[in-house]
């Protein structure tokens, strides 16, 4: 198993989120299930057949959650220095073929947000610049084609 790396932000987020399902959704969808099975056949028992079911989505939540933060890896300011491209930068690259900037902060996966620019640190356009430094050159491969960039700055994110 591989290191799920977060912000200490993420990592609290995932924390509350497991905390209300364990202590308020868990007891809600039993509460649920007892009633539906106080209505009698369960063959033919609809509400108990949608609060089963939304008993497996919900412990299927909850196992995920609790493996995400068994492996949780928080990443530390100290440690993001910006000399290089890394997990927790902002980089400003130029696109050589468009000759367009384009700003991406590289992110854990639960953290990715393509709308915000956040990238996962797994997506093909993040592999091919972590490492580089300012003025290095990029060639990255993605479904669309090759991408080329140059790196104009890296900056270290402030959440």
């Amino acid at each position: 198993m591989s290191d799920f790396l977060v912000s200490r932000a993420t990592r609290d987020k995932l924390q509350d989120e497991l905390n209300k399902l364990k202590m308020v959704r868990r007891p809600q969808v039993a509460k649920a299930l007892e009633e539906a099975r106080a209505h009698g056949d369960l063959k033919e028992n609809a509400e108990y057949d949608a609060a089963k079911q939304e008993q497996g989505l919900l412990e299927a939540r909850i196992r995920e959650l609790e493996d995400k933060l068994a492996r949780a890896r928080i990443l530390e300011d100290e440690n993001i220095t910006g000399e290089h491209v890394s997990i927790g930068c902002v980089v400003t690259v130029m696109d050589l073929k468009t000759k367009q900037e384009e700003i991406y902060r590289l992110v854990g996966e639960e953290e990715a947000n393509f709308a915000q620019n956040k990238i996962s640190i797994r997506t093909p356009i993040a592999r091919g610049l972590i490492g580089k430094k300012v003025g290095d050159k990029a060639d990255i491969q993605v479904p669309v084609g090759l991408l080329q960039y140059e790196i104009l700055k890296i900056e270290v994110a402030a959440d």
